[in-house]
């Protein structure tokens, strides 16, 4: 089935920069939308980046500017440039599709990668 695996996660001092890439394999019939979630301790998940086949990305308020979202469809991965990271950026990381896969129109979510911005 789909399976979503994240990379490039780590600890860096605020004002760096990281890149996570999220590699998709499977059967994947088709892609309409992909995006990055994050969820730090204690706070709900919220949405940081998104784009819908033949749109442009849109971004979280408090990551424009900053995070940039692109993605090889030819190869099924997806990447988020993360520059100027604050230590509010903290959070585990996940990337997620909605995709066509065996099991139908789902969205598929990746185990996470953490991304850990220490002052």
């Amino acid at each position: 089935q789909v399976q979503l695996v994240e990379s490039g996660g780590g600890l860096v001092q605020a004002g760096g920069s990281l890149r996570l890439s999220c590699v998709a394999s499977g059967s994947i019939y088709s892609t309409y939308a992909v995006g990055w979630s994050r969820q730090a301790p204690g706070k709900q998940r919220e949405l940081v980046a998104t784009v819908h086949n033949g749109g442009e990305p849109a971004y979280a308020d408090s990551v424009k500017g900053r995070f940039t979202l692109s993605r090889d469809t030819a190869k099924n991965t997806m990447y988020l440039q993360m520059n100027s990271l604050k230590p509010e950026d903290t959070a585990k990381y996940y990337c997620h599709a909605d995709a066509v896969g065996a099991s139908g129109g789902l969205r598929y979510w990746g185990q996470g990668t953490q991304v850990t911005v220490s002052s």
